[in-house]
């Protein structure tokens, strides 16, 4: 399988800890993402995606709620060298659908099931047709 570099997305979107749960979402939806990278001061502190939004709504906290009270924090990591059977390994005993991709301690992109799928309908696909 190809290493996670060639697969994963590198136009992140990135959010402060502080920011409004209707803001993220809305981020979010405007570039068709499931997740944001929490960062504070530049260091990743955590993940929030749909799943934690839904989350917020389905308890009744989604208004005045932030991103800090709902993220995943300290999350996973993979490297852009890892192979992308590795994230896959990761992604199913951890429960999760999006991988920060961090190298040299800065993350440098993010790997989803969506992009793994494509990995595999990509090798799997017959060639020369």
């Amino acid at each position: 399988m190809p290493p996670v570099s060639e697969q994963m997305a590198t136009d992140l979107l990135s959010v402060d800890p502080s920011t409004p749960l209707d803001e993220a979402a809305r981020s979010m939806d405007e570039r068709g993402v499931g997740a944001a990278l929490v960062l504070e001061e530049g260091r990743l502190t955590g993940v929030f995606t749909e799943r934690d939004m839904l989350r917020a709504v389905a308890r009744g906290r989604a208004d005045g709620a932030t991103v800090a009270e709902f993220m995943t924090p300290h999350p996973e990591t993979i490297e852009p060298d890892d192979t992308t059977e590795h994230a896959a390994v990761l992604m199913i005993h951890g429960g999760f659908r999006h991988l920060p991709v961090v190298s040299g301690g800065s993350v440098v992109g993010i790997l989803s099931i969506r992009d793994l799928m494509r990995s595999v309908l990509d090798d799997a696909a017959p060639r020369g047709v």
